[in-house]
């Protein structure tokens, strides 16, 4: 039995593309870059982190990659804006001897952090972010923390065990068995 293949054809659209579809989506540029660019001795890599850019380098010094900076340039909330340098509050005072300008940054609540801010309004801000550099380039033990591994925190322990208990019906939590129903009885296959 022979068939139309023109019958049988089915319909088909036209679907065009735009480039727009096919587009790369662009990074957002670093911010203040000239401080990548004085580290380029280094080994330096970067990843976003809270819509800033870390900055971790690893020095023949140390031998072990650190997070030294973070580059901060917001359009909202501009008081924190600069140079973030990964330290520890017992390089404060020595530090600021050398940055002047140097604070603690806002918009991590506390009064007093580990990480301190070269503002990028400072009047001396490209000569300190460099003067950084070249404090990191030399492997300086004020500047740079050694990244822990990461810990779910207990927090996330506990919602797990919710979570957990809610699908198992509450059973482990009141040391039922999983299957029972709340009253103690065995669930009923469904009506068919």
């Amino acid at each position: 039995m022979a068939t139309n293949r023109s019958k049988m054809r089915r319909k088909t659209s036209l679907v065009t593309f735009d480039e727009a579809d096919f587009a790369v989506k662009r990074r957002k540029a670093v911010p203040h870059e000239f401080v990548l660019e004085a580290l380029g001795a280094l080994a330096v890599r970067t990843r976003p982190m809270f819509g800033c850019v870390a900055v971790y380098a690893a020095t023949e010094r140390a031998g072990v990659e650190k997070i030294v900076l973070v580059l901060r340039d917001k359009p909202s909330a501009t008081a924190d804006n600069g140079v973030w340098l990964a330290t520890t509050k017992e390089h404060h005072e020595s530090l600021r001897r050398e940055f002047p300008n140097m604070r603690s940054i806002e918009v991590l609540g506390k009064e007093v952090t580990g990480w301190q801010v070269l503002p990028a309004d400072a009047a001396d801000f490209e000569e300190s972010a460099l003067r950084a550099c070249e404090l990191i380039a030399r492997g300086d033990a004020r500047i740079g923390k050694v990244p822990g591994a990461r810990q779910k925190s207990e927090g996330r322990r506990q919602k797990r065990r919710r979570t957990e208990t809610r699908r198992q019906g509450g059973a482990a939590k009141k040391g039922k068995r999983p299957g029972s129903n709340r009253r103690g009885g065995r669930r009923r296959a469904p009506k068919k």
